[in-house]
């Protein structure tokens, strides 16, 4: 039996005159399983695991056709690298250290209240946001503390 994830991503694409080939199923199961944010890079050596014939351009179309459909998500976290995730229904946001490229996701209460105070002060109604925190994180500032060895 199909998992629920791949049961929407067959309705999206139906709906948008596309089918759910086993490449599209597979790069969206490698991203729906990750614990991280993936380059594309990453998601293709992932997938020749799964199906060694599987070319790096037909990961880039299916990361396209699934961003197109809303359900992944394109982070771009500098100039080179860009990550993947898949469209949630809980927002959440990204701390990024500058240092190692680590990904922490946060929610926070405080967001939301920014977003209502955004909404009345000009009467604007908050869709959607992207909040990505650059700095460095807890690992690289002790590493930075202890000096060279």
């Amino acid at each position: 039996m199909r998992d629920k994830g791949l049961e929407q991503v067959a309705r999206a694409l139906r709906a948008k005159g596309k089918r759910l080939t086993p490449q599209r199923a597979l790069i969206f199961q490698i991203i729906k399983e990750s614990k991280e944010h993936l380059p594309a890079d990453e998601i293709y050596r992932r997938a020749r695991e799964e199906k060694p014939r599987i070319s790096l351009s037909t990961v880039y179309r299916t990361l396209g056709v699934l961003k197109e459909m809303g359900l992944v998500r394109e982070l771009h976290l500098d100039e080179e690298h860009h990550h993947y995730e898949l469209v949630e229904e809980e927002a959440h946001y990204h701390l990024i250290c500058s240092k190692c490229g680590g990904i922490e996701e946060f929610q926070s209460d405080l967001v939301s209240q920014l977003f209502e105070e955004l909404s009345k002060r000009h009467n604007f109604e908050v869709k959607k946001a992207h909040i990505d925190v650059i700095g460095i994180c807890k690992g690289c500032r002790e590493k930075e503390s202890q000096g060279p060895h």
